[in-house]
This record gives C-alpha cells, structure tokens and sequence, in this order.
C-alpha cells in the first residue's frame, strides 16, 4: 500500500503530482498543520523533523521528496519519468532534481522560514529581499538550463519537471515575478497536465473530508 501524508500545497503535492502520472492508487492521509498535527506524537513517530511529505511503501518510509519521486519512477520502471540508472539522461536528471531542491527552491524556503515557519523570534525579515534575490538568481540558471525546449530534459516530461514545477508553482503563490518568457511558458505547459488538476482535487478533497 501506498502511503502519503501530506498538506496541500506544500513539498508532499510533488508526491501527490508523481502518483497521478504514474496512475498509481494511493492514501493521502492529511497532516493538519492548522491543527499542529506536524507536531503530534503520532506523525513525529513517522518524521522526526515533523515536515511533510512522508512517504510509505508498506515496510518501507522516505522523507525527502526527490528521493520518493525517484523511487517511485525506478519501482514502477517508468523511465520516461525518471531514467535509468547509469544512463546520460539519468544523469542530467540527477542534475536538475538537486538543482530544483538546492538552489530553486531555497529562496523560497528561507522567505517561508522567515514569515511563518520559524518561531517568531528566530525571524529576521531583513532576509527577505536576500531570499527574493536567491530565487531570481535561481530562475535565470533554470531558464539558461531550459532554453527552447519543452521540458528540462528536452521534449519529454520527467519527474525532474514535478520537483521544477512546483517550487514555480510555490514563486507564483509567494507573488514572486517569473519574467523569463520560456519559463512562464513551461509553466503553462505544467499546469495543463491533467495529472495537476488531480493532484490538486485530491489534495483539496482532504481538506473537505
């Protein structure tokens, strides 16, 4: 059985994202961060760090969401989505996923940190024009990286798509401009894949159970 506990709109939608192309089953189990559910003794016996997603796999938990889309693709032998181990395409997706995790994306985990996510006297809001910069740096080497095509690795859609379109996804939720013309395409081209609005319906269902 498939397991993801999560929150919309948060790191655990590239789980979510990931099943639905795959066309797997799956149970979302809601983590409430309104409710402090992160916090419980319950979900902290799954993640420790009491962040979402987590992931199992009947024995098997993963945390980290590029490792979970990884498995996922390799479990499902679904190398359109995540190539094979040792291949050349394999390696560039390697390249972009940390990319997406390591650069992309912490501008804006550090705005996130220093909004809402810290405790209010870790804070310091004079990081925020810094954490706005960092993204904007990020999103002119991503737009170098995607150039004319489709899609990161060229003209087929990859999970390494999933964990880029989501921290874009995340850019436009924070009002971040996305100038770069070629991104704001690839942007739409993401957001039209059916498996977004699923992931989405999905997600928002919980919220209404």
């Amino acid at each position: 059985m498939l397991t993801v506990y999560g929150y919309p709109q948060t790191r655990s939608s590239r789980i979510t994202w990931m099943l639905e192309e795959l066309g797997q089953d799956y149970t979302y189990e809601l983590i409430d961060f309104m409710k402090g559910q992160h916090k419980s003794a319950e979900y902290l016996a799954i993640n420790p760090g009491g962040k979402v997603p987590a992931f199992k796999d009947d024995e098997l938990l993963l945390t980290e969401s590029a490792a979970i889309v990884t498995y996922l693709g390799d479990k499902f032998g679904r190398h359109d989505l995540v190539p094979a181990a040792g291949s050349t395409d394999r390696a560039r997706y390697e390249q972009w996923a940390y990319f997406a995790l390591c650069e992309l994306e912490q501008g804006l985990w550090n705005m996130s940190k220093h909004r809402f996510a810290l405790p209010s006297d870790k804070r310091v809001k004079e990081l925020l024009p810094t954490a706005s910069w960092e993204f904007q740096q990020a999103l002119e080497l991503l737009s170098q990286g995607l150039g004319d095509n489709d899609y990161i690795l060229g003209d087929s859609f990859s999970a390494a798509d999933i964990l880029l379109g989501h921290s874009l996804f995340w850019g436009l939720s924070f009002k971040q401009p996305i100038e770069q013309k070629n991104l704001q395409t690839y942007i739409d081209r993401l957001r039209a894949r059916p498996a977004v609005s699923q992931y989405q319906a999905r997600e928002q269902a919980s919220l209404n159970a």
